[in-house]
């Protein structure tokens, strides 16, 4: 067979000769500093980012031809937010604002993974992965920003496909998500200020009732982890609790 296939995935822009390429590509015959130059030449703008990679090689003329995937689409939204991850809390904790057009970026680079029937139906899956990673989609909530596209609030924009933001639209997605990031500390303070009160008031009685008043008052489970770690419970073969 004169084609063969060699599927691996890499970070953008940071192929190398090493596994998984290097030894796969060695008995192709092919020029694998070429192959790699070639592969970061068409990542490096998903830097950072897990990208699927494709190479096609033909074994009779040595000449190959790349096939680059899209990255999943909270890879793409944590891109464009300038994020590292989303909220540990989605439905209390908002770490990033994104602008329409980014939002139709990511659905134009996902488009034939995407379900929707249009450009439209692909930017609302797009939310609804935005509002699972606590992202907000000019300035509202998942939800409320789903049912401001259903209602036409951003056809226009979604009608000319514009996905290039201004300076100033940059500027404003950058200072939003610093609001937001000061926000989250903020917060995370105020409860552990609670949390400490309680641990405070509480002291000698069991770790499940302080954890359950901890929980009344909407500390959340990271912090009571941290400040109030459960107890180790003996399990069974299964890590099923005896």
């Amino acid at each position: 067979m004169a084609k063969q296939t060699v599927e691996a995935l890499i970070e953008g822009g940071k192929a190398t000769a090493a596994p998984p390429l290097g030894p796969a590509l060695g008995p192709l015959g092919l020029n694998i500093g070429q192959v790699v130059a070639e592969i970061n030449k068409k990542t490096i703008e998903m830097s950072g980012m897990q990208v699927p990679v494709k190479v096609i090689a033909d074994t009779v003329s040595k000449t190959f031809v790349i096939e680059v995937g899209t990255p999943p689409a909270s890879a793409l939204i944590k891109k464009e937010a300038g994020v590292e991850k989303g909220a540990s809390n989605p439905l209390t904790e908002k770490v990033a604002d994104l602008l329409i057009e980014q939002i139709i970026k990511i659905a134009k680079m996902k488009e034939d993974a995407l379900l929707g029937r249009d450009l439209k139906n692909k930017v609302k899956e797009i939310i609804g992965t935005c509002h699972s990673m606590g992202i907000l989609v000019e300035g509202l909530p998942g939800r409320e920003a789903l049912r401001a596209v259903e209602a036409g609030k951003f056809d226009t924009e979604i009608k000319s496909g514009k996905t290039e933001l201004t300076a100033a639209e940059k500027a404003q997605v950058i200072e939003e998500r610093k609001r937001l990031q000061e926000e989250i500390e903020r917060r995370r303070v105020e409860f552990e200020t609670k949390a400490k009160q309680i641990l405070k008031e509480m002291e000698g009685q069991e770790k499940k009732k302080i954890r359950t008043a901890m929980e009344a008052v909407g500390i959340p489970k990271k912090i009571m982890d941290e400040l109030a770690p459960p107890d180790k419970k003996e399990e069974a073969p299964g890590g099923k609790k005896k």
